[in-house]
This record gives C-alpha cells, structure tokens and sequence, in this order.
C-alpha cells in the first residue's frame, strides 16, 4: 500500500479491510472499475485508520503522484512488506524477465525522443504542459521564412506569400538559427530530436545497389549467417500409454446419463453458486436425466412450423446460457445429444454490437441453425426489437428463441425413448473457435471422439466414481466443457461450478468451496491462481490438503510457470502438495493433447527448461545455461494423452517431422481429436488430415493426423513442452515472435502504474508484405501525458532489446475502450480490426517504422548522365522522333494588316468605342444572380479616360510609372487597368486584403506594391479606408503607403492625348502571382505579348462579337486576369463576371449564369469546381426544375438579353448546360482527373456534355501554353506507371494494373506556341513518351521575372534558354513544370496527327527521395484515401523527413486513429516512411485562387508552430 502514497505506517490495517483493498486493486488492474470509483470505494475502506491530514477530508487521500519524503523514506510495516508488488503482472511474471527489462532500459538512459504535441482541447487530464524546452541549435539552416500569425476564423483561405528577404509584416518574435533563419524551438527541437534517434541506426545497414524502376523489388531479409540451426537427428513419433480396454467402459456417454440417472437419481451431479459464493441449486442425476428427456421430447414433438416438424435429427441448435447458469446449460446440451440435435454453445450477445458478434452470426448462418434454446432470466437480458421480440444481431440467421425452463416444456409419454445411444461418427456438438484473424469457425466433435476424450481424460486423471470436482473454467467449451459436463457424468462426480462473476468479486472462492466440499480436484487458467494470490491474506482457516489434482487448463501458456511457482509459495503450507499442479495443453482441435499425471497414476517428476528468446526466434531450442537476461523458462505439460501419438513437424510448408533441437507445431493422431470445421472443406483438410513425413518424404503413418496450432517440442522422459500458439506467432523478418512474450516484456517495464496490467493486446499487421508488432494497452486516467509517454518509450527500448525486434505501433487507449472477450480479457481481433479500420481511437501514439520496415526497396543511386547527343543517337536508333509539338501558325490564320494596325491594347478599345460604341462587352453578376454593373465599350473607354487623367494630374505620374490595381472583382478593375494603359503608366493587378484577416492578407498587399515599386495605389473608397485603418497599423506600416487614389469619385475628364506605346516590346504590364512553393513572382508583359495571348485565345475558342462566354476566375493574375480584363476588349464578345467570393453566399451562381446566357464558352478554376461539386452534388434534381420551360423561351440577341439592374434575383433553377461546348479549368497544375470526371457525372443530369470539360496549362514563363478551345479532338487520358515516374521515366500501362496513375492532357496547344521536353540537366532534347521539362517558344511569353532583388541574373535562363544539342538556335522559356508529349492515333484539323502534351507536375515542387523524384499530389492521394475523416492533405519535406499535413473532419478524438493509417498507407503505395503526421483542423492548408495548395507556407506555418495542430506524430 505504500506505494498508492498513504501514509498508513502508524495504523496496523485489520485483515478483511487487506482482503478488501486487495480486491478492489485486482478489479482496478482488469480494468473493471474506474479510477475514480476505485479511489472513492478505497477512501472509504481507509477512512477510520487514515489520521485526519491538515483537516483534509479522508476520503480526498486518494493517490498522489510523487509520494513525500516521509512516504518515500518510512519503512513499510511487515504485513506489507510480504504483499507482491502490484507493479507487475503475476501471470507473466518472472524475476529474471524483469532483470532483463531493467539492464535493456539502463542502455538507452541517454537518449531522448521526441513527444508528440497535443492540443489543449484534447487533453483531458493533462498534468504538466507536455513541451520539450525549447532548443535553440536544433534546426538545421534551410528553414524557410515564417508564416504570419494565421487565422482559423476566415472561412476563404488566404493567398499568402513570402520573398526571401522580403519585409515581413507580423510583430511575432521568431528566434533565429546560426545562418539567421527564423524558426520556432518547439517544432524544430523536436525534429532535431527525432533525426538523432535515427541517427544511430539499431539495424545493419543494408547493402545499396540501383534498382531498375521496372523491377522495384522489396529488401528479401536474407538470413544471417551466423543463425543458430538445429543440429539434432530427426524426431520419432511419441506413443502414449494404451487406452485401458475392458467392460468397464459404457457404450456412450448417454447410456452412462440413463445408467446414473435410473440407479443413482439422488447423487449430485452439479452445483451452481450465486455471486455469493451460496449454492443456489443442486441438479442430482435422476433430476438431469429427467428434465433432458423433457426437453428431448419437446424439440422433437412439439414445436412445427407449417405443421411439419422444426428440426429433425441432426440439425444444429444454438445454446445461449450465461457463465453464471451451468445447470440449464448441461441439461440442454444432454437434451439435444438425446433428441439426436447437435448442439452449438455460444456466448450470450448482451449488445447489438458485441465484440465479434457478427462472426458468431456467420458460424451460426454456416452451420444453418434456426433456433436457440436460452433461459426466461437471460431472454429477457437479450436486446429487444420494437415488437418485444429479441432483436436480429448483425450478422445474425433469423432465430427462433426457445425458453427451456421448466414451466415450457411438455413430459414424454411412459412409452417414449429416445433413439440416440449410438457412439458413431455422427457430430455430437460444435465448438466455436475465433481465429488469429477474428474469423470464428465451428469444430465438430463426433460422438466416438466425445466418449474417447471422456475415456482418455477419466485414464489420465484418475477420475473415480463420486469425486468432487470444483469448476473455475467456462462450462461451454473447451476443458472446462470435457472436464466439467461430458467426462463427470461419466464418472458420476459432483461439480461445484464458479461463476467469472464470483471470481472477480471473491478470488478466493474457488479455494473456500474446495476446502467446503473436500473437492479432490480443481480446474482453473493460471489467472485464478493469481488472483488468489492477491487476495489470500488473513485467510487462516483454508485448507487445500484434499486436492490429488489441480488441473492448470493454460499450462500450455510459457507464462503460466511463474503463477504455478507463486501459488505453490504460498499454499504449500495449507496443505497443498506440489505434485498436485498438473498442467496440460489442449486445442479446440485436438481437445486435450497432453496433461502432467501425478506420481500415483505413474507420471515421471516434473520437468522444466530455460530457453535462449534468440534461438527460439530461429526456431532451435538452446539451453541457456549461462543465466543469460533474454531466456523464456517453460515447464512440460506432462506425458501424451493415453491412445495417442504425438509429432512434432514444421510449421510452415511440406509437414517434415523436426529434429530433436527443433520448435515445430505438435499434431496429434487419436481417436479422441475433433473431426472437422463445420462446413469448410478445404481448411478441414489441412488441418485434420495431415501427413507428418520423414526427411525423406516417406509418410510416418497410414492414418491422418491433426494439428494442434501449438509450438513445441518433446523433452526428456517423453514429456512435453510448449512454447507458443500458432495464434500468437508474430513471423518479423525470418524470425518468429510470440504475442506472449512481448506483452510479457512490457508487463516488466517499472513503472506500471500509467496503464492497467490486465488490459494490453499485442498482434500484428501486415505492412510493405511483413508482419508488423502492436501494442495496445488502456492508460489509466490519472497518468499524464509526459509519464505515459515515458513508460511508452521505456517498452520500446525494453522490446528491443530483448526480443531483437522493433514495435511498429504502441498505441495507449482510454480506460475500459478495448473490446471485451466474453469472459474477462482483450477480444484481440477485435482490437486489431478496430486499428486497421481507424476506429480505434487512441489517446496517445508512437510510431516506429524506421526501425521496423528494413525491407524497402534500395535507395536509387544516381548514375552518369546519357549525354544529350547520345541521347538523339538513341531515341534515332528505337525509331522514336523528338518530342516537339506545336499549335496552329499565327500567320496563316488571320488578316495580318488589320492585326498590324491594330497592335495595342488602348487601339484596339479606342476602335470599339467609336465603331460599335453601344455593343456590351462586360456584365458582372451579384450573389443573387442580379446584374451589377454593365459596360459598354464606349462607357469603358470614358472610364478608363478619366482614370487616366487623374492619374496625371492628381498623382502627377510620368510614363512608364507602376501603379498598383487593388480592387475587387469587376469592372472598376478593367477601367482602371486600360486608364493606365492610356496615360503610358504600368498596371500591376492586386488582391486586395480580407477585413476579417487583414494580419494574413495585408502584408502580401504590401509586399506587391513595395517589390512592383508602384508610385500609386488605385482602389475604391471602402478600400482606401480599410489599407488606413487602425487594424492594418497592427499589419504593416500604413505611413510608407504610396500615394493611394480612390477611383469612385474622379471627375469626368478626357485626355489630351492617348499615349502610344514607341516599341511593341514596351512593358505593357506586371503579372505578379504566388508560386505554389510560396515565392511571389512578377513577370513582364510587353504590349507585343499582350495581343498574340488575346489573338492565340481568340483563334483558340473563336472569340467574335456575337459570342458569350461565362467567367468564374480570380482577375489579378495569368490566364484569369487575361480572360477578365484583356480577351473581350481584342475580340469584342461579351463577358459574363461572376466573382468567385460570390460562390460562397450561392453556390449556384456560376452554373446558373452559364444557362441563363447560353455561354457556349466557360472558364473556371478548380476551387470553384470543387465548390460546386461539393455543395450542388446533391441538389441536381432542384436546379434541373422548370429546365424545359426556361430552354423554350424564344432566343434574343445579347445585347438586348440583358435583364435590367436591381431586378429582384430570378430563381436558381431551370439550370441547362446542354448549351456549353466547352468548360475549362484554369490551372498552372497536373489536371486533377478525379475532380474533372466527378464533376461530369454529377452535371450530366442538367445537360452538361460528357465531353465538354477540360484544362489549360500556363505558367509563369507562360500563361497560356494549352486551352482545349472549341474545335479539335477530345482530351486524351493515358495510365503511366507511378513507380517509373519516381525515376524520371514513363512506362505506359494498362487501365487498372498496379502501380498505375491516369494523366489526362492539359489541352490543345495554342495557336503560335511550340512546345519541347528538354532534359533538365543536360538540356538536350527527348524522344517522345519521355519525361522531363516543358519549355516553350512563343510570341506572347512574358520577357522576364520583375524583382527588385536584382536576381534577375540568377532566373534568366528562364527566359531564354538554348538547347544544348540539335536546334541551338531557338529561344525557349522554361516552363519549371515536368511532362511528356506523345503523339496520338488521333487528327487534328489540318489532317496532321495531334501531340498531347502531359502535364506531370511542377519541378520545384517535388520531394528528393531516397533518390527518387515523388510528386506531392500522388502521396496526398493516397493518404485522402486512407480514412473517411481526412478532409485534404499537404505533404512536404524537411530535412530528409516526409512531413504529412491532414485535415480532420471529425471529432478531435478521432484524430490519433489516422497517425497509424497515414503511415501506413504511405508505406504500402510509395514506399517511404513518414518522419511527423501532423492532424490540424479543416481549412488550415493554405490554398491560392487557382486552388493550389501553398506548401511551402504550410511549412514555414508549421516550423514557426503557428498552424494550432490537434495533434503532431513524430515517428520515431
């Protein structure tokens, strides 16, 4: 007790008060009752002898934590010091073990893990804040910058952006590695933590050599050779003594019933005890044999259904009888054998959901059971449907309940008899069996085997006529069925049955009814044996000198010595004599297989062995004589069951027999073994009807023989022993663990106080085609997160250590979440099913699969480089041609006059305006579907006008001046940008700042204005107030603002003159965007370039007046500032503006617009798709309504199809889309397939064409390389191998085969644009289907980055990069983006055969590998799939460590359950370990307008600690 922390030296406890506290820590320690239960009823007990503490209230004495000095230092008194420590299990306990754990543990003293990070909300009982203290030379210097304080309030996710050296806004202090990168202690320390636990590697480094990506093979363990190996000459098979043959045996069980039941109707057969421990009932034999004639009679006679018999012989019956009732439960199992019914013993489903119920519904359904017998008392206990009937399981065949008490069932007529008395190869009963895998199976027992067993068992144990028999096992299968019900009635013994529920309530009860009764035998699993170890004390008066035998039914369990040894310490001075303790091993297969005899029946002196951990690993028994740590000490089960033999043959393969040093599986040949698994042909073979051969392959028998699933091996003086289950083996590698043994080891990991003894299952998984270990233990709730966290590394090390084998998951549950097996202890498959499925839900986890996964492929090693002119030589030789594409001539397909006239912008609009001045170019739509604002181009060219004036007269500016454009989607924007065009001035187009995340969004304001060098600010009056408000002083510094000109007000002025560019190659204007990799970019537009992209788009979607086109885009950068502002000035049609933010107040806004204009022409970008997609799924039905009535409306012209402004908002229904010939994506990105195809299917209710959506492909060098345009073949999709591409190579595969990944094409390549794949080293040119980079030639890229860093230099073979080989004159722009053209089957409109261009995936973004190229989408794919809650995914590197960033969407307690699947399933499909799983809330990975994903600011936000993660995983 002194350990719990009470100070209880001064007061001697009296000795029911120990008993008492026993119990309850017993009940504690199985996880029966909850901390605070336990506390409140343990207060109770200690009140009157606890002294009153400082007038603390003594029930509030519960534990402390860290006992004071006094407590620490004051002997304890001497009845304690006689109590066994609690620390521990006593099953598994074993002295040398625990030395062992200890002297393992004392190695790793020094080094340091890092511990996962929680969130506060989902720390329930968190003592101490859980951090590591910050280390501030942790982070190696390659940090990026950090993320500005982010919100989660917001519901848009901000577009952020960072520069290295670019000023940042944000007061947050961040401290600074040795090379001044800013980054945060906690994360980094913790990282560096992790990188120097993988530092030192456990395992031999493996051999490295380049795998060819075709034959990326999985590490083959080979074995060491340096292995132990078995040495000894080949087994023979073990006989046992002959079955004692005579008259004395009866013909059949039954006949041995009626013989009893008619001579000898007083005798007892049973007695059942309540909870008490009082005898509630006495069944004698006459009553027995009475009442299963009874129940004979009325299954047989009584019950119909269409006035036919229900069963007939040979039908199986399920018996539903609680552990507490044994007696209704004999006679119904002796009723069926008599009416000729085959009974099949189940558990009683106390929820519709029990552990393993749905299996136990398939075992039923196989064996085609229709009715179940049960109690009154337990039928009412079942789960009721509404009707009051019972309910219908999951799982479940329909049942028919039937109530066997008394009261229901009819007497037989005098002249009735059962016709069942044979013993023959008939299936007497079915046992369940629930496999490694959670799979239950029916084991059929026949009548000759059942009568054999009770003959063999009656031999072997000495059983005689009227002995008492105390019963501690389950009644309903197993031993406690042969011992305790068939072989009893045999013999005509008394059997005291005691219920679990007394067990756990007096574990000493067992003892008590066999000292009451003068039992001369007991049956009892090592775990009852312990228990009364606990409870013993002060027990002066019982006696155990009647029992000649203690059956220990799991002697079979390598653990269950030390409880034999315990028990034997203490009882041996009550009577009891150490040859009493009989082990013995069984098997629902082969039943019993071996028992220990007492010297009397002739049995040789027990034997033990202490065997080296390692060598069994490898299968060879060794003796470790020299009292090495890492032993296993096993006593034999005793001699072979009488009229058997017994071989020992390898586990895995042809079944040789093993040689004499050898672990192999025992198989039994007896006529006393099962026969079947009911039903199953196939796996019944295997299993009953085994041929153990010698080395030489001769059969050692005519007759078949049964395997056991038990590991072990035969011993001296023919004994047997075992070392394991089949159940439990865990094959690692090429060495074979036992689930045992391991939860042993952690059992002896001081100290134990964080999680419950009796709750912890161990099993494996299969991850990467190898087993891997789990361990799952229920944490108390008192333990905080530090000291579980600490117990969980110390089993780590203690596992290790000892067993040579690495934990790949140690999760720690909350108290009483494991699933229960029905009888006390952890439903294991359960447990493991609720781990594979995510459902598990722990409340702390530790990975370790850099230790455990040691058979990935080989790291790909670099090898020389192909030169480029090789290259050429090689792609000439295969016959394959350069990969080279290009769109449409410029020259051929337009008027070049009017084009040359024309060349400028400003022209262009000035023409419109006096042509055509009332033609409408733009119409911006409100949320509700109202038009806004319209422009004409007459109203657009005074608009841009007087901006213009102002420009040069209020903010004075010159030519050739940057202005800045910061206002929101519309058509101020395009004003504004042609008012600058008309004064000479340069427009740079602005996001403008969110106002309810103005510290996110404002600096990157700033940042653009500051790095464009702007002279002027343009925007609205609400704007202006906003970028001078008290909130954005907190942002930025609102005094170094340029000169800010709101645009609402100008007075209505023309210019003198509209400037005239003197060069084409004059810089038009600045596109600045945030790349994907977090860098803010601005490239230059020149007025040249600025008309061949509105002449390629133009030509591309056949743009004229008369057109509509619908445009769902972000207007500030790319394509979409393209589309918004530039496209409908060129080519005259109309555009219809529907802004994004819009979307988020009506979904449906975008898809409206397009069937109420007719657009045959739409963009959008991907944000905007998934918007849809998500929100309008669903409501397709809804917006199809009164579609027909809205087509037959009679067409208008579109000028006059404008409805009028301020109308009230039409109703978002009617939607049509058979009008949309073409919906493109706008996308610098690898087309997302996935998206595009969804979101066809779930339009094509309302008309969408199938073929009607595709992508575009630009990037910064580029806006626009491809754009699918109206005409042309449709977009191709072609399926590569996923595992090529890791190395930079494309290998076509069929739809559907492993490893594959579907690539869409980005679009037709654009009028005027060329496209080739260089290679991005060498920069020689490929050969078709070959991947490497994109560049492009083309009259409208842009002429180079804008920065005002002067790296200009470091970029400008961006621009103007030259092939290294073959033409080396042509100017190309690198696009920085990975892909393959490969030419089709298909023709495009001028009879050539189309290039499709694919799109692989940005250079800059990809991960370097273990020298592999991985692409971030393919990963995060994966991981999306993993689990139902992961609502996105982001993943990045950093120093060498695979991060994983996930959203959950669900409950925070979920969160831990997806570490496991994450790591997991990254593993399976690309083959890398994950080094941190960080779980955050939705909406937390940043996402630009286009709806990339911002990685790179993700990682900045997660090294600056400022993402606010539910949970972080550092695998270790």
């Amino acid at each position: 007790m002194a350990e719990r922390g009470c100070p209880l030296e001064a007061v001697p406890l009296p000795a029911e008060v120990r008993e008492s506290l026993a119990e309850l820590e017993l009940e504690l320690s199985e996880g029966d009752i909850t901390q605070k239960g336990y506390e409140k009823k343990r207060g109770k007990l200690l009140a009157r002898y606890v002294p009153l503490a400082q007038g603390v209230d003594p029930s509030l004495q519960a534990e402390t934590r860290i006992p004071g000095p006094s407590q620490a230092t004051a002997p304890a008194p001497e009845q304690q010091k006689m109590r066994p420590s609690h620390a521990r299990d006593e099953r598994f306990r074993s002295d040398v073990h625990t030395e062992a754990v200890q002297a393992a543990l004392a190695k790793y003293k020094e080094r340091k893990m890092p511990m996962p990070s929680k969130r506060r909300s989902v720390l329930t009982h968190m003592a101490v804040e859980a951090y590591t203290p910050p280390d501030l030379h942790s982070a190696p210097p390659d940090v990026t910058t950090g993320l500005a304080q982010h919100q989660h309030t917001y519901c848009e996710r901000p577009q952020l952006a960072s520069m290295r050296g670019a000023p940042r806004g944000g007061s947050r202090s961040v401290l600074e590695t040795a090379g001044g990168v800013p980054v945060s202690s906690r994360v980094s320390s913790k990282i560096q933590q992790l990188l120097n636990t993988l530092k030192k590697p456990k395992r031999p480094p493996l051999k490295e050599f380049f795998v060819d990506d075709l034959e990326e093979v999985l590490e083959v363990q080979q074995p060491d050779p340096g292995q132990p190996k078995p040495e000894g000459g080949q087994t023979a098979v073990l006989k046992g003594e002959l079955l004692a043959v005579g008259s004395t045996w009866p013909p059949s069980l039954l006949a041995t019933l009626q013989q009893w039941g008619t001579t000898q109707p007083k005798a007892p057969c049973l007695t059942a005890l309540d909870t008490t421990g009082k005898a509630v009932y006495t069944l004698t034999y006459g009553k027995l044999w009475s009442r299963s004639l009874k129940l004979a009679y009325t299954l047989l006679n009584k019950l119909t259904s269409k006035n036919e018999p229900l069963l007939k012989p040979g039908d199986r019956v399920a018996l539903v009888f609680p552990n507490s009732d044994p007696v209704m439960f004999t006679v119904a199992f002796y009723g069926c054998l008599l009416a000729e019914l085959v009974p099949v013993p189940i558990e009683v489903p106390l929820t519709r959901k029990d552990a393993g119920s749905q299996q136990v519904g398939f075992l039923l359904g196989s064996c085609g059971v229709a009715l179940a017998l049960t109690t009154d008392a337990c039928q009412k206990g079942l789960p009721k449907a509404q009707t009051g009937e019972v309910a219908a399981f999951k799982g479940w065949p329909p049942l028919t309940w039937l109530v066997i008490d008394g009261k229901h069932l009819t007497k037989p007529p005098k002249d009735w008899h059962p016709s069942a008395q044979d013993a023959g190869a008939g299936t007497a009963y079915i046992e369940y069996k629930t496999s490694k895998e959670g799979s239950t199976v029916g084991v059929a027992v026949s009548h000759a085997s059942l009568l054999a067993q009770c003959q063999a068992l009656t031999q072997a144990c000495g059983y005689s006529e009227a002995e008492t028999l105390t019963n501690v096992l389950d009644f309903k299968r197993d031993a406690g069925l042969w011992h305790g019900v068939l072989t009893s009635v045999m013999n005509r013994m008394h059997v005291v049955s005691i219920p679990y529920a007394l067990m756990k309530a007096n574990p000493l009860s067992w003892i008590q009814k066999v000292c009451a009764y003068k039992a001369r035998a007991a049956l009892v699993k090592s775990r009852d044996m312990h228990w009364s170890l606990l409870a013993q004390r002060g027990q002066r008066d019982v006696s155990l000198s009647s029992l000649r035998l203690l059956v220990v039914a799991d002697g079979a369990n390598p653990w269950s010595i030390s409880s034999c040894d315990a028990f034997l310490n203490v009882f041996q001075a009550r009577g009891l004599r150490p040859e009493v303790i009989c082990p013995c091993a069984s098997s629902p297969e082969a039943l019993t297989v071996a028992i220990r005899r007492p010297p009397d029946l002739g049995g040789p002196p027990p034997r033990r062995a202490v065997l080296s951990m390692s060598c069994l690993s490898h299968g060879v028994i060794r003796l470790d004589a020299e009292e090495k740590l890492s032993v296993l000490t096993v006593q034999d089960v005793g001699q072979v069951m009488p009229g058997a033999d017994v071989c020992v043959v390898k586990v895995e393969g042809t079944p040789y027999l093993c040689k004499t040093d050898e672990v192999g599986e025992i198989c039994v040949n007896s006529s006393a073994t099962a026969t079947a698994y009911y039903g199953l042909l196939g796996i019944t073979k295997n299993i009953f009807e085994t041929v153990p051969v010698t080395a030489g392959g001769a059969p050692i028998s005519d007759r078949p023989f049964t395997r056991t699933g038990l590991l072990g091996f035969i011993g001296p003086d023919n004994l047997v022993f075992v070392v394991g289950k089949l159940d439990g083996l865990m094959v690692v590698g090429v060495r074979r663990h036992n689930a045992d043994d391991i939860v042993a080891t952690a059992l002896a990991v001081e100290p134990m106080k964080f999680v419950y003894r009796g709750r912890i299952a161990v099993f494996s998984v299969t991850v990467l085609h190898d087993d891997r270990i789990v361990l799952v233990a229920e944490q108390r709730p008192d333990a905080s997160e530090e000291d579980s966290f600490q117990w969980m590394s110390r089993v780590l090390q203690a596992i290790d250590s000892i067993h040579q084998v690495g934990v790949y998951c140690l999760a720690l549950v909350p108290a009483n979440t494991l699933p229960k097996a029905p009888l006390g202890g952890i439903h294991v498959s359960e447990t493991k099913q609720r781990f594979l499925e995510g459902m598990l839900h722990p409340c702390n986890v530790l990975m370790c699969p850099h230790t455990c996964v040691t058979n990935l492929p080989k790291p790909r090693q670099k090898q020389p480089e192909v030169g480029p002119a090789s290259m050429v030589v090689g792609n000439l030789v295969a016959g394959k041609r350069i990969a080279q594409a290009s769109g449409r001539e410029l020259s051929h397909l337009e008027d070049s006059d009017q084009a040359r006239k024309l060349l400028f912008l400003p022209d262009v609009l000035r023409w419109r305006a006096s042509t055509t001045p009332e033609h409408l170019l733009f119409l911006l739509l409100s949320a509700k579907g109202t038009v806004t604002s319209t422009t004409t181009c007459i109203q657009l060219h005074k608009k841009a006008e007087r901006v213009a004036a102002a420009l040069m007269e209020k903010a004075r500016l010159t030519t050739g001046a940057h202005v800045a454009l910061v206002y929101p989607p519309g058509v101020d924007l395009i004003a504004a940008f042609y008012g600058c065009l008309y004064c000479g001035c340069v427009p740079v187009t602005v996001r403008p700042p969110h106002p309810q995340n103005l510290a996110t969004t404002l600096p990157t304001v700033k940042m653009i204005v500051e790095v464009s060098k702007s002279a002027c600010v343009l925007t609205t009056q609400a704007i202006t107030r906003l970028l001078k408000s008290k909130e954005a002083l907190a942002a930025v510094d609102v005094r170094t603002w340029p000169t800010i000109l709101d645009t609402d007000d100008i007075p209505k002025k023309k210019v003198a003159s509209i400037f005239r560019p003197p060069s084409p190659d004059m810089l038009a204007y600045l596109d600045f965007s945030v790349s994907t990799t977090g860098i803010l970019a601005g490239v230059k537009m020149s007025h040249a370039a600025t008309s061949a992209l509105c002449r390629s788009i133009k030509l591309q979607c056949e743009l004229y007046p008369s057109r509509q086109i619908a445009i769902c885009l972000d207007p500030y950068c790319g394509l979409g500032f393209a589309l918004w502002c530039l496209c409908s000035v060129y080519s005259g049609h109309q555009s219809v503006l529907v802004p994004p933010p819009e979307l988020e107040t009506n979904v449906s806004l975008w898809l409206w617009a397009v069937s109420q204009y007719k657009a045959r022409v739409t963009f959008c970008s991907y944000s905007v798709m998934e918007m849809c997609a998500r929100g309008l799924g669903a409501q397709t039905a809804v917006l199809r309504v009164r579609a027909v009535r809205a087509w037959r409306e009679p067409r208008t012209s579109p000028s006059s199809r404008k409805p009028s402004r301020g109308a009230p908002p039409p109703a978002m229904k009617g939607v049509n889309l058979s009008c949309v010939r073409t919906c493109m994506v706008v996308a610098e990105e690898r087309p997302r397939i996935a998206l595009t195809q969804s979101f066809s299917k779930l339009f094509r209710d309302l008309g969408l064409p199938a073929r009607a959506v595709s992508t575009t492909f630009g990037c910064r060098v580029n806006v626009a390389i491809c754009l699918q345009g109206t005409a042309g073949p449709d977009p191709t999709t072609v399926y590569v191998d996923m595992r090529a591409l890791r190395h930079d190579r494309v290998r076509l595969v069929e739809r559907g085969s492993p490893h594959s990944l579907p690539l869409t094409e980005s679009g037709k390549i654009l009028p005027g644009v060329k496209v080739i794949i260089a290679h991005s080293e060498t920069r020689g040119p490929l050969g078709d289907s070959h991947l490497g980079e994109v560049w492009v030639s083309s009259p409208h890229s842009a002429t180079g980055y804008y920065t005002v860093y002067g790296e200009e230099g470091l970029h400008a073979d961006h621009f103007s990069a030259r092939l290294s080989f073959g033409d080396t004159q042509t100017v190309w722009a690198r696009t920085g983006f990975l892909g393959f053209l490969r030419r089709t089957e298909l023709t495009d409109a001028s009879g050539e055969r189309h290039d499709a261009l694919y799109v692989v995936g940005s250079l800059d973004e990809t991960l370097e590998l273990r020298g592999m190229r991985y692409h971030p989408v393919d990963i995060e794919t994966s991981v999306v799939r993993a689990h139902r809650s992961i609502a996105e995914c982001a993943v990045f590197t950093w120093t060498n460590l695979l991060v994983v960033v996930v959203e959950l969407d669900g409950l925070e307690q979920d969160a831990l359950d997806l570490v496991a699947l994450v790591t997991n399933v990254v593993l399976e499909e690309h083959h890398l370990v994950v080094g941190v799983v960080v779980i955050v809330d939705p909406g937390v990975i940043p996402i630009n307008s286009r709806g990339e994903k911002q990685r790179m600011h993700l990682r900045d936000g997660f090294l600056a600690d400022q993402l606010d993660p539910i949970y972080v995983a550092y695998n270790m």
